[in-house]
């Protein structure tokens, strides 16, 4: 089969070669890979990370169709739809067992512990797959692993309420397009801070810009601020999106694109009452409540490049050019 992969870290050293197809075991399940999502993990995996094995096929949101299962595997049959669930779990440590598999002791994330899916072939244990209906399109089945489960976890650890105000900072980033429809799902105002005017399709009740933020969230609110406010993009924002915080409100955040040391008063933090959530991934059961409200969710891609520009869709997930999702079609 053909994949990227690298054989030292640096995206300099990505390159699409041919390789031996994955060893399918009998709990496995092999499938032909039909639509990755790029997302700034990859980037981080093929330049900075730790990864196993190497060489090393990175990509860690993926879908595809079954191809080959293990003798042992009962639920999935050839040419089955699927999503790859990110996040590889022994599924006996005390966190799979309370239903956190992406906290698992021994686990790790599908792309940095693994091969990933930036192949044409991808193999992982059958519990790693949930099956998803004809109408889901292949660029929804590879935005969902990831960029719409990290949202949607998130969301539900700050506890989102019908009638909240949410603010969405990335709106248009990978996980911040989800964010601002299931804000609205759970029933939120939801306040996008972006420049990208497409964001209000997603249903956003407002879209507001950086600069204006803090101006814009106080007179939407009335003074209020918002109850919960979602920034995946670090320090650069931190400031303002601290600031947007109501009396008593959530702060959550999984990503850190623009650096992670940030400055916090904590006298404020206690004063107002505030919350401050750290989350990462979701669980399978939030997957497969994802895909039974996927009608619902759109996707917008910006590019969908071919395997062998594999190098140049991991560059552009990082550049502040892009516009929308960024896919890999092998």
């Amino acid at each position: 089969m053909r994949a990227a992969l690298f054989r030292a870290q640096g995206l300099n050293n990505l390159n699409v070669e041919e390789v031996q197809d994955p060893q399918v075991g009998p709990h496995d399940v092999l499938i032909r890979v039909q639509k990755a999502g790029v997302n700034p993990v990859d980037y981080f995996t093929v330049n900075i990370r730790s990864v196993t094995p190497m060489p090393h096929i990175p990509g860690a949101e993926f879908a595809g169709t079954v191809e080959r299962i293990g003798d042992h595997v009962k639920g999935f049959s050839k040419g089955d739809r699927v999503i790859a669930y990110g996040r590889v779990f022994d599924g006996s440590c005390d966190m799979c067992i309370s239903g956190r598999e992406m906290l698992c002791r021994n686990g790790g994330i599908v792309g940095i512990v693994t091969n990933g899916g930036f192949a044409e072939y991808a193999v992982l244990p059958e519990r790693n797959f949930v099956k998803i209906p004809d109408e889901i399109s292949w660029e929804m089945a590879a935005s969902m692993s990831v960029s719409a489960l990290t949202s949607y976890h998130g969301l539900l650890e700050a506890g989102l309420k019908s009638g909240e105000t949410l603010v969405v900072f990335g709106a248009s980033g990978n996980t911040g397009q989800f964010a601002v429809q299931l804000g609205k799902i759970f029933g939120a105002t939801v306040i996008a801070v972006s420049r990208k005017s497409w964001v209000r399709d997603l249903g956003a009740d407002y879209v507001v810009t950086m600069d204006s933020v803090e101006e814009e969230v106080k007179k939407i609110t009335e003074g209020r601020m918002a109850e919960v406010v979602l920034d995946p993009l670090g320090e650069k924002t931190w400031g303002k999106s601290f600031s947007v915080l109501s009396a008593g409100g959530r702060w959550v955040t999984f990503g850190a694109l623009t650096g992670g040391e940030v400055k916090l008063n904590v006298s404020v933090l206690y004063g107002r009452h505030l919350k401050l959530l750290g989350t990462t991934g979701g669980t399978r059961r939030e997957l497969h409540d994802l895909v039974k409200m996927s009608k619902k969710l759109k996707v917008k891609v910006g590019k969908d490049y071919p395997l062998d520009q594999a190098r140049t869709a991991i560059e552009e997930v990082m550049s502040e050019r892009r516009d929308g999702r960024i896919m890999i079609t092998p």
